[in-house]
């Protein structure tokens, strides 16, 4: 031990306990007493002790040091003092026979009601909001020496246990990388607070041996809690038993026991390589016990902090909701098993979420097989495994994020495939109209719901749009002759004002996907995917010609009234009519050309003979002064 002789400061490298005689003497007839725990701390020169330990170190001014007794005390580091048994961490510690203290164990006004209460992530009230000038200096501390050092930089900044144990979780958080191998050969030298310092990386036990370690330097009620986890490599469904597999703490708080897992809260291990990449969670942080269960089960049922506890039956079988889960905003989800049945071929899932969330999902890797459609306050998934097996559901939510997070795992077991259902390839999720695309500009659809049903195999669809909105649509199947070329000319898109109407005819019998596209037309980029319809028809009769083919001078108000099959028979006199808005003249050009004439209706009225041609245009002369017509459609003609 050595004592620095500065006028300004004394320095240890050993735990000093300061017992100022001023202060004995302000406290009055009882000065052996601890101070108020509650009280604020005195921040004149010394040691801050009185309430909470020894929680930073401080220069006495030479002033302050007149008439005032120090008391040091030499002890070995992982001792308890005497004198610091007098402040108020000692009113928080048990004392066994042998006269060794340890911290008290969890009770009753520890627990939390289970199931979870929907009140809140947190086990108590917090702003997130107050720890933002915390977190940023936490994040940026560095290591100079030893740990002490470290914590009383981090304390710099921290005013209550509350902010002491925040600064400590985020400093683990940012700076210790979990250590694959030494996990996997147990190397327990690497799980040592020093060797953590020197080369930032741990396993489990070193982040919670690390954390419970800096809390009790500063003064911080602080335990290591073992037990189960659903973590990396975990399998949905596994039992689980012998050796502990992980580890994580429990720190005291306002009068209450907390759980926390620095482990998780750092960041993760990617599945396929192995690799370790730092992603803060805020989710482990003082967790809600009724959730923290859910993938943490310890060796003592105390630790849940539950009430009633669970069994490990019980977390074994459990529903398993990931933190982002919960991250994203979602409540619940059912059912509330990991594995699921198919009935008559069909399993459906759905989610609550406090607010407009978008989903999708996997079956086995791809996102095939299911309806997803999305509701205000979460979602509905139906899935329809294509064979009987065993398939892997993975759902993802994108909150207010831009990425999309894995958020909920089924393992779905289908006895007997619904053969009847074969949904198209290309079908994307979502299906149907929602909240989605409503902010994407299109309103009021005509069919509110995900599938549309038709015996003839021709249907209409409308829906409003907004002002400067560009809707496009194109008609997906798996069979037939729905192609890349000619899968937007089974759909003829029509504008009256505010109102879009797409009229479909399908080429034959079965399952196709209606896709949806928007863009802002003042815009430069391409069409967004917004949403799909399922168009289902079981007559084998139908057989539906193709749309004809229209232009870029299609203008956005006109309607084609007749012919609509975009094929014409041979040798015949076909009668057209159309309202066109904005042109002077109109014409049809085949072998011959033929004028139309405008109606007092408002239509462009004519016909034209197919003989002697293989394609048949309709033209209009926008301006009365130009000489040149333009293409607004183009139709085919049967050969005889």
């Amino acid at each position: 031990m050595e004592l620095k002789k500065d006028s300004n400061a004394v320095s240890i490298d050993m735990l000093l306990i300061v017992h100022s005689e001023k202060r004995r003497a302000a406290q009055g007839a009882h000065s052996d007493r601890p101070a108020d725990p509650g009280a604020p701390p005195q921040r004149r020169g010394g040691l801050q002790g009185v309430g909470n330990g020894i929680r930073r170190w401080q220069k006495l001014e030479g002033n302050d040091l007149h008439g005032t007794q120090l008391t040091v005390e030499v002890h070995p580091r992982d001792a308890m003092p005497q004198l610091f048994k007098k402040f108020s961490l000692a009113k928080r510690l048990q004392v066994d026979k042998n006269g060794n203290t340890r911290p008290r164990q969890p009770g009753g006004k520890d627990t939390h009601a289970y199931p979870w209460d929907r009140s809140s992530l947190k086990s108590m009230a917090l702003d997130l909001r107050q720890f933002e000038k915390l977190d940023t200096y936490a994040s940026q501390v560095t290591v100079k020496s030893g740990l002490e050092e470290l914590v009383s930089d981090l304390l710099q900044e921290a005013h209550s246990d509350l902010e002491i144990v925040r600064a400590i979780w985020i400093w683990i958080c940012h700076h210790i990388e979990y250590d694959i191998e030494a996990a996997q050969e147990k190397d327990r030298q690497a799980f040592k607070p020093t060797v953590i310092l020197q080369t930032q990386k741990t396993n489990c036990d070193g982040y919670a041996g690390l954390f419970e370690r800096m809390c009790r330097i500063a003064g911080v009620q602080c335990v290591t809690v073992p037990g189960y986890s659903k973590g990396f490599g975990y399998q949905l469904g596994q039992s689980f038993s012998g050796e502990f597999d992980h580890a994580w703490n429990a720190v005291f708080l306002e009068g209450r026991w907390h759980l926390v897992d620095s482990t998780w809260g750092s960041g993760l291990v990617d599945s396929s390589t192995s690799k370790f990449t730092f992603l803060y969670n805020e989710f482990y942080f003082l967790t809600h016990p009724a959730l923290f269960i859910e993938d943490h089960f310890p060796d003592n049922k105390n630790w849940q902090l539950l009430k009633p506890p669970q069994s490990l039956r019980q977390f074994e079988s459990n529903m398993y909701h990931k933190s982002e889960f919960y991250n994203k905003g979602m409540l619940s989800a059912q059912p509330q098993t990991s594995i699921i049945k198919t009935v008559n071929g069909k399993a459906t899932v759905t989610i609550e979420s406090c607010s407009p969330t978008l989903f999708m999902f996997m079956l086995n890797g791809k996102q095939e097989h299911g309806l997803l459609s999305l509701r205000k306050n979460g979602m509905k998934l139906d899935v329809y495994p294509p064979t009987a097996g065993t398939y892997k559901l993975q759902i993802f939510a994108k909150g207010n994020s831009e990425i999309y997070s894995s958020v909920l795992e089924y393992t779905l077991k289908c006895h007997c495939a619904d053969n009847d259902v074969r949904l198209p390839a290309e079908l994307h999720q979502p299906v149907g109209p929602s909240w989605f695309s409503e902010q994407m500009g299109i309103t009021k659809p005509s069919h509110p719901e995900p599938v549309i049903y038709t015996s003839d195999g021709r249907c209409s669809v409308s829906f409003g749009v907004e002002e400067g909105i560009s809707v496009l649509a194109s008609l997906h199947g798996d069979d037939g002759p729905v192609t890349e070329e000619t899968q937007r000319r089974y759909i003829f898109q029509l504008h009256r004002e505010k109102q879009t109407e797409l009229k479909v005819q399908l080429p034959h019998a079965g399952k196709f996907a209606l896709k949806i596209f928007v863009k802002k037309r003042q815009e430069p980029g391409n069409y967004l995917f917004v949403f799909n319809y399922l168009i289902c028809c079981t007559n084998t009769k139908v057989n539906w010609p193709v749309f004809p083919e229209s232009f870029g001078n299609w203008g956005v108000d006109n309607e084609l009234l007749e012919p609509l099959s975009g094929v014409l028979p041979a040798n015949r006199n076909v009668p057209f009519k159309l309202k066109l808005h904005g042109v002077a003249k109109a014409l049809v050009k085949g072998q011959d050309t033929w004028p139309l004439t405008l109606s007092p209706e408002g239509y462009w009225e004519g016909s034209c003979s197919t003989a002697g041609c293989q394609e048949v245009y309709v033209m209009v002369l926008e301006n009365a002064n130009h000489s040149f017509y333009s293409y607004i459609l183009k139709y085919q003609v049967n050969a005889q």
